[in-house]
Formats: structure tokens, C-alpha cells, sequence
């Protein structure tokens, strides 16, 4: 790999942008270190699976942007999105990804709001009299 590779993953209305290069193993999301944007552990690990998977963390150096949905909806995006950089760097790395479930989009999101009802499915109370 001579030069950095991106790719993009979604998660709800999170998009992650991942920038990937050859490095120590150095993770930043938005300018800080992930460890410090995550601070929940099962967030942190859901970052590393992709990297754990093919058993290369201190292998890349990862620069991620992300934007949008929440923390759990961003880590998830980020998840994608390094699974995708990675196939990109190696296609040797796709069986692996793709048994742990790492290449799948999870297209679950949150249902609009339907006219004439109080939420997406609820509906008003109703009175008979």
C-alpha cells in the first residue's frame, strides 16, 4: 500500500469518513484520540473489531471523520466503514470480515412520522363518546 485509502460506512444518520494508512496503530475520530471521543468500552470495541478480526491493530494508522445520529450509531458507522477500507487495502481480508457480519448494512432507522397519527404507528386515543 503506498499511498492512504478512505472509504465511507453508515449507521442510522451516522456517516463515517475513514482515512487509512500504514502506521502504529493510532486511531483518531474528529481530531481526538478514540478512546476519548468513545468512552463507553463496548463503543471502543466495536471500533477495533474490524482491526482485531484480521489481527492487524497496531498495523494502520486510522484518521475518521464523522458526523450525524448518535454515539452508538457513529461507533457502528465507523465499524462499517474500516471494514470496507480494509477489503480495499487486502481483498485476502474479506472471508474473515464478512463471516464476523462486518461487511453487512444494518439499513434499520428510525420510521417517519405519518400524518394523522400521534407517532409513526401511535395513534390518537379514541373516544366513542
Amino acid at each position: 500500500m503506498e499511498k492512504q485509502k478512505n472509504a465511507v460506512g453508515r449507521r442510522k444518520e451516522a456517516v463515517a469518513r475513514v482515512y487509512l494508512s500504514k502506521g502504529a496503530g493510532n486511531i483518531t475520530v474528529n481530531d481526538k484520540e478514540y478512546k476519548a471521543y468513545f468512552p463507553i468500552m463496548y463503543l471502543q470495541n466495536q471500533v477495533e473489531l474490524p482491526l482485531k478480526t484480521i489481527d492487524s491493530l497496531n498495523a494502520f494508522d486510522l484518521v475518521i471523520n464523522v458526523q450525524g445520529g448518535g454515539p452508538k450509531g457513529q461507533a457502528e458507522a465507523i465499524k462499517m466503514a474500516i471494514s470496507r477500507v480494509l477489503c480495499e487495502v487486502n481483498a485476502d481480508y474479506r472471508p474473515a470480515l464478512k463471516k464476523e457480519g462486518l461487511l453487512t448494512r444494518d439499513s434499520r432507522s428510525v420510521e417517519r412520522k405519518k400524518f394523522g397519527k400521534r407517532k409513526a404507528r401511535r395513534s390518537f386515543q379514541f373516544s366513542k363518546r
